[in-house]
């Protein structure tokens, strides 16, 4: 008697491998991923010639043709930018609310688009990295990556070691264990003071979360360098191109 046949499995389909369409997009540096999904679910994007309304359909990026709009997309050159962020802008590619979005500094400059690595907050300011170089971004802010990043932050007190080494110590906020990696006194005045306080690590307005369970008010933030690479003398709301050297050493 013949063995029974096996059942043969599916044939693999294409949509289980590959990269999701959206974030396809957003890596060849055509626009943000939930840009892309707009488009997608408009009909506006095509797949080798075929309108995909799917932005999770899977993708090859080495072999697929894309088109939005019946333009083609194709890779940009990687861009690695450095910029002051100022006060009050917010770390977003767009914003519902109409805010002024940190990507409004690189208008009418002819650049691809990029977008922020990690964030500040509304009321922070300082140095930002934007890109359109997804693993790039992505090793930065992986959490093993540990890269140091150095703020300077005016406080409501007259801060002294003691204040110091709390930070460094560390407390629980809200179900997160926050501390900074150093902190140190830079100087004072009447009432207030310049801490500045290393962080290796990115939870979400960590600083601010800290310094206020320990009943301190945040006046300023500035972040002044990330990893070996500083801020310097660059103007509020201006940006550079990073050099090879910078992004290497990044």
């Amino acid at each position: 008697m013949n063995a029974p046949a096996q059942r043969r499995h599916p044939q693999h389909k294409p949509e289980a491998r590959g990269t999701g369409l959206a974030r396809a997009l957003s890596k060849l540096g055509f626009c943000s991923r939930s840009q892309a999904r707009t488009l997608i679910q408009g009909g506006r994007v095509r797949v080798n010639g075929r309108v995909c309304r799917d932005p999770g359909w899977r993708v090859d990026l080495r072999r697929d043709r894309f088109e939005v709009d019946a333009q083609a997309v194709r890779p940009e050159t990687k861009v690695y930018l450095m910029l002051n962020k100022p006060r009050g802008w917010v770390t977003t590619v767009s914003d519902e609310q109409g805010r002024s979005t940190v990507l409004d500094c690189l208008a009418g400059h002819g650049l691809p688009f990029v977008a922020p690595v990690g964030r500040l907050d509304k009321a922070s300011e300082g140095l930002l990295l934007l890109t359109n170089d997804t693993r790039w971004a992505a090793r930065l802010t992986d959490p093993a990556a540990h890269l140091d990043k150095l703020y300077h932050v005016q406080v409501d007190c007259l801060a002294d070691e003691r204040l110091t080494r709390r930070l460094e110590a560390g407390a629980n906020v809200e179900g997160d264990f926050l501390a900074a990696k150093r902190a140190r006194l830079l100087r004072q005045g009447t009432r207030t003071s310049w801490l500045e306080l290393v962080l290796d690590e990115g939870k979400n307005r960590q600083l601010r979360r800290l310094l206020a369970a320990l009943g301190v008010q945040v006046l300023r933030l500035v972040r002044v360098a990330i990893g070996p690479l500083p801020l310097g003398n660059l103007p509020k709301g201006a940006f550079r191109h990073l050099t090879a050297e910078e992004t290497g050493r990044l």
